[in-house]
């Protein structure tokens, strides 16, 4: 079975595209359960190493796939680099904007805001956890918001958790230097306010779900958080995936994604 389907084959169509920005890339994509809600939903990130090329299609399979499980499904499209905006800060203040618009398009779409559990994959793994630690960020900074979207927890696949490790291990052929606008020794600032491991502790639940075998992002990253995690007494719990590459966490069909829902339901 090839861990690349999610790339190659056309998504199941969203029910809405829902435009939280002026911007071609500042929309969500909403498919909802049968009935009346309201429905929990999972706000999903895509991932890509935030590059131009790679946009939430994909996406479309996992999302359809909880969908008939009972979640409703968000999933955020953002400006990436490549486009004008992208990368730091914009990418980061998209993200947001996405995911506290569904504060104010829940109640017409009958989805239950008290049960919202963000999820990424790769790229939008930090971004997922991004979102979830952003309560820690100076109340002074640009990118700090009163009254950000409230997270039951936290699901990263395979994500980008720590920037300065991204960009020591050289990701993506240097990619979290060019999304950030620099190393983390140039522009130290920024990955003091961009990395979730930098505003660790979380205070929420998160489970970091990663493939043993992944050649992408490796394993030591999710590791490298974890223990961090746990030595500040955080919620913070990770299910390293036997046999398991980069992909296979965002493919339904495949062997693991089963713990991907697990995951899910584990936090509502």
């Amino acid at each position: 079975m090839s861990s690349m389907w999610v790339l190659e084959t056309p998504q199941p169509p969203p029910d809405a595209r829902i435009a939280y920005g002026e911007a071609p890339q500042q929309f969500t994509e909403l498919r909802k359960p049968k009935g009346k809600g309201p429905h929990p939903v999972v706000l999903f990130v895509h991932g890509g190493f935030w590059r131009a090329e790679y946009g939430l299609e994909h996406a479309g399979h996992l999302c359809a796939d909880l969908t008939k499980r009972g979640f409703a499904t968000w999933s955020l499209e953002y400006r990436r680099v490549g486009q004008d905006g992208g990368g730091f800060p914009g990418t980061l203040e998209d993200v947001a904007s996405a995911a506290d618009h569904l504060m104010s398009a829940a109640p017409s779409l009958g989805l239950d805001l008290s049960n919202v559990v963000a999820m990424g994959h790769s790229a939008g793994g930090h971004l997922a956890m991004w979102l979830a630690a952003r309560h820690r960020l100076p109340p002074k900074h640009p990118l700090y918001r009163d009254a950000p979207l409230k997270l039951k927890g936290v699901v990263s696949l395979a994500g980008v958790l720590d920037l300065a490790q991204g960009a020591a291990l050289d990701l993506g052929n240097g990619i979290v230097k060019t999304f950030m606008g620099g190393t983390p020794e140039q522009v130290p600032e920024r990955y003091a306010v961009a990395s979730p491991a930098a505003l660790q502790p979380l205070k929420l639940p998160q489970v970091l779900l990663h493939g043993t075998e992944d050649d992408t992002v490796p394993l030591k990253v999710s590791e490298g958080f974890h223990a961090r995690g746990v030595q500040q007494k955080d919620p913070v719990h990770l299910v390293p995936l036997k046999g398991a590459g980069h992909f296979e966490l965002i493919d339904p069909r495949s062997k693991e994604w089963p713990s991907v829902v697990q995951a899910v339901k584990n936090l509502r």
